[in-house]
């Protein structure tokens, strides 16, 4: 009697199991089904079909036959490429100093490397507009509004990169075989060039990848910083739609950037794949900085003196200066005025407000997601189709972060505003937009902790009776909180200076704070320009502390007895 009752028991469990993950799952799909798969459908449906629905490509026979299409192409390939080759130049000496090397102040570098993790786009767009202007400290250059300026701004972002992802692997190669090649008398350079860079490679050329990807959809930096010459394929994409009102168009400007990106991620797999190599590697080894050192040490302290650096402190300095001096002039202002040359409107402390506001939002929805997507994808399946769904799934939520954020942002213009404008307009579709934006970012945060969980840990828990709500509480939980608070820092970070999607779903009278700077820029004056300024400084410092007060909340496990 007692055996047939926790066998009924244990079947009552499974299918509890069964139909919690099912309903998971089912809301999982739906969500991204709605908010992405549609948006980015229905921007692709857009240039292929015409009003009547039929199928009709003659909108990309025009626009592939416009030599202005091509000088867009150009530009966009330039930026990427040259932010990508900047990146690496000033990246691979920083992977040198800052992890096969130990000296003094090695811990303080490598910290301020990382602060383009923690700043908006905007934000740094806004620095390089204040270092590179007529009266900024490097404004003799002529770099102002230029594609120099957006160069320089891409290799401020991607720096870091580089340095952690081939720094990394650097930092555990054993050093016995260049060692032996220059007792042999091979000198430095030969060395490194025969032995050290083949073994990195494979990172170099993952990392060069990730690089060029994100170079190639900085639409928020391109737009910051003036969108010199003839823009990129997402600029081009705002202007058609916002400028134009031509929205055909812009979806095969769309689809032209969707092509772009997903090429560019098809090269960066073959070319990692080609260059995988085996590697003797061992525990982290550091040796002592030496006077030969000191090429490599002249170029990382450049990057971070002036590619890190400056544009930081010539902000925070260009938002203290007044007619009369120093003060904060630029600061009150945010408060009282909504920007010179403007009929009403928000001022910049109501669109901070707004972005608090929709940045909370987007990380309630990108957490709840974030949180079943990483717990379906972790579960030890052993169906091989449940398995072969939770490897789709895993790359599936991968795709957004493929897709440029301008895309996602007149995705949701042209199906769910465009079917229902009342929920447009009542501002609904922002956070929404800025969840899909970060969710991969929140889903690769959480995925590695839930992972690190030992199943047998959950089968254990089970066979002694626990129901599935309670081994989801007590196995599962703790690992899940200890990451919660990185993964709602990074959330909230991401959305509050999210502008690529923003800039179209964003009402007039209900802006985002990155969107009022960028209106602001965008109009002159002396002090429409100040306001940006001191508007940046404080988007940048409330997106910094959102983020590490996040990284600091992890509650510690309970060691077992």
């Amino acid at each position: 009697m007692v055996e047939h009752l926790d066998r009924t028991l244990r079947e009552r469990q499974l299918v509890t199991l069964r139909i919690g993950w099912g309903a998971a799952l089912i809301a999982v799909v739906t969500f991204l089904a709605i908010f992405f798969a549609w948006p980015v459908g229905a921007m692709l449906l857009r240039g292929i079909l015409d009003d009547a629905g039929a199928l009709d490509l003659s909108a990309f026979g025009e626009v592939l036959a416009a030599p202005r299409t091509w000088h867009i192409v150009g530009h966009t390939l330039t930026m990427a490429v040259l932010g990508t080759a900047g990146s690496v130049v000033f990246g691979l000496p920083a992977a040198y100093i800052l992890y096969r090397t130990d000296f003094p102040g090695r811990t303080v570098l490598r910290s301020i490397t990382l602060v383009p993790f923690v700043l908006p786009t905007v934000v740094v767009g806004v620095a390089f507009r204040a270092l590179l202007g007529s009266n900024g400290p490097l404004g003799f250059l002529g770099l102002d509004q230029t594609t120099g300026a957006v160069v320089a701004a891409l290799v401020f972002f991607n720096i870091s990169l580089i340095a952690r992802q081939v720094g990394g692997l650097w930092q555990m190669l054993d050093p016995r075989t260049v060692e032996a090649a220059r007792s042999l008398g091979a000198s430095r350079a030969r060395a490194f060039w025969t032995i050290t860079r083949p073994a990195l490679t494979p990172a170099i050329g993952a990392s060069a990848g990730l690089v060029f990807l994100y170079c190639s959809t900085a639409y928020s930096l391109v737009r910051t910083l003036g969108s010199p010459g003839v823009g990129t394929l997402e600029t081009e994409v705002f202007r058609q739609t916002q400028t134009f009102l031509d929205l055909r168009t812009a979806a095969v400007f769309s689809a032209l950037q969707v092509v772009f990106v997903l090429a560019s991620v098809w090269l960066t797999q073959r070319l990692s794949h080609r260059a995988t190599t085996a590697l003797r590697l061992q525990h982290p080894v550091r040796q002592p900085l030496t006077r030969t050192d000191w090429f490599p040490l002249t170029a990382t302290m450049f990057a971070v003196v002036v590619i890190i650096l400056l544009p930081m402190v010539t902000l925070v300095e260009r938002s203290l200066i007044t007619d009369d001096g120093y003060g904060l002039d630029n600061y009150r202002l945010l408060v009282t005025s909504s920007g010179s040359g403007f009929a009403g409107g928000t001022t910049a402390a109501q669109a901070l407000e707004h972005s608090l506001k929709i940045a909370l939002d987007a990380t309630i929805i990108t957490l709840i997601a974030a949180m079943l997507i990483s717990l379906i994808i972790t579960r030890d399946a052993k169906h091989p189709i449940l398995a072969r769904g939770q490897r789709f799934l895993d790359t599936f939520i991968m795709l957004p972060m493929g897709v440029s954020s301008v895309t996602i942002g007149f995705g949701f213009l042209v199906s769910i505003h465009a079917v229902n404008p009342a929920l447009g307009q009542s501002g609904v579709l922002v956070p929404l937009a800025q969840a899909v934006v970060a969710l991969p970012l929140v889903v690769r945060t959480l995925v590695p902790v839930l992972a690190a969980v030992d199943p047998k840990q959950r089968q254990a828990a089970a066979v002694l009776g626990a129901p599935p709500a309670r081994v989801l509480r007590t196995i599962d939980g703790p690992y899940l909180l200890r990451a919660m608070g990185l993964a709602a820092g990074l959330s909230f970070s991401v959305a509050l200076g999210e502008f690529g999607a923003t800039s179209f779903l964003a009402s007039p009278d209900y802006q985002t704070l990155p969107v009022y700077i960028v209106r602001l820029l965008n109009r002159p004056g002396a002090d429409n320009f100040g306001m940006a300024l001191a508007a940046a400084v404080v988007l940048g410092i409330v997106a910094s502390i959102a983020l590490l007060l996040g990284d600091r909340i992890r509650p510690r496990l309970r060691r077992s007895a």
